[in-house]
């Protein structure tokens, strides 16, 4: 990471639901963040009441065609009672009370607040490496306004999505719903006082997926409040030692010039450095 990137005064989100779950855990709100795979209503109507969809996307410049739909996603109402900063940087996924400001203004003012600049714990300036500018990635949360909110949502969302090759990786989509673990309890109480030993094994089912999956994101977050450097140094000496580093060192040349020759052979672009 460079002096650049360690005093642009964002804070980068991962797109990940038990990273946005345990934020809204730590705010005291009973929600939970989702995958969604699929925008068909079946797979919405699944996770209803939705209160919002969180879009995370490759922003790629357009042609001047899509102006209007840009000014669209860009414009700031007044009455509108949310949050809108404009993004002047890239990879800003960062929430800050700056009420009084225009969006522009917004984005400025928390690029320049050191205080949230995410420490590191390595620096590749002074080694010459060529600059290159960084892919650009934007959040745009859909929340609920009107009727027809979803419908409006999974349309841009798709417009969006078509926009990129087919089988392509650069954007991901999350729901924000209500725990459904308070429910689902609240089901099996219900089914096993009646004795519908069947349904019960069903909601049972579905409260140890649930379960399972929060252990899950339990042991991923942990992993990623862990420094790693201390271990990544001791396993670099333990191979150094044995005579095994430059071995090792040939072997992950060797797979990142197959990985290189795979992202160039679909349209991609990597550096070999």
């Amino acid at each position: 990471m460079s002096v650049d990137d360690e005093t642009s005064g964002w804070q980068l989100t991962e797109s990940d639901p038990g990273v946005f779950t345990e934020l809204l855990k730590s705010l005291g709100l009973p929600l939970i963040v989702d995958d969604l795979y699929s925008l068909e209503p079946d797979s919405l109507a699944a996770l209803q009441p939705l209160h919002a969809l969180i879009f995370l996307f490759k922003w790629i410049p357009t042609s001047s065609s899509d102006n209007t739909a840009t000014q669209r996603v860009g414009t700031d109402e007044p009455d509108f009672p949310g949050f809108f900063a404009h993004q002047v940087v890239n990879n800003a996924y960062l929430l800050q009370f700056t009420q009084g400001m225009d969006p522009q203004t917004r984005g400025l003012v928390i690029t320049k607040t050191q205080s949230l600049s995410p420490p590191s714990a390595f620096s590749l300036d002074g080694l010459g490496l060529p600059k290159k500018t960084e892919d650009a990635y934007h959040f745009v949360v859909y929340v609920p306004s009107g009727e027809g909110w979803l419908k409006t949502a999974r349309e841009v969302i798709e417009a969006r999505i078509n926009t990129y090759p087919v089988g392509a990786l650069e954007f991901s989509l999350l729901a924000l719903r209500d725990d459904p673990l308070p429910s689902l309890q609240s089901e099996l109480e219900h089914y096993q006082s009646i004795g519908n030993s069947s349904m019960a094994s069903e909601i049972l089912s579905r409260i140890h997926s649930e379960n399972a999956k929060r252990e899950r994101w339990a042991f991923e977050n942990s992993l990623r409040r862990h420094n790693h450097v201390g271990l990544v140094q001791a396993l670099l000496l333990a191979l150094a030692q044995g005579g095994k580093l430059s071995s090792a060192e040939e072997a992950a040349k060797k797979v990142m010039k197959e990985r290189i020759e795979q992202r160039k052979a679909r349209g991609g672009d990597m550096d070999e450095d």
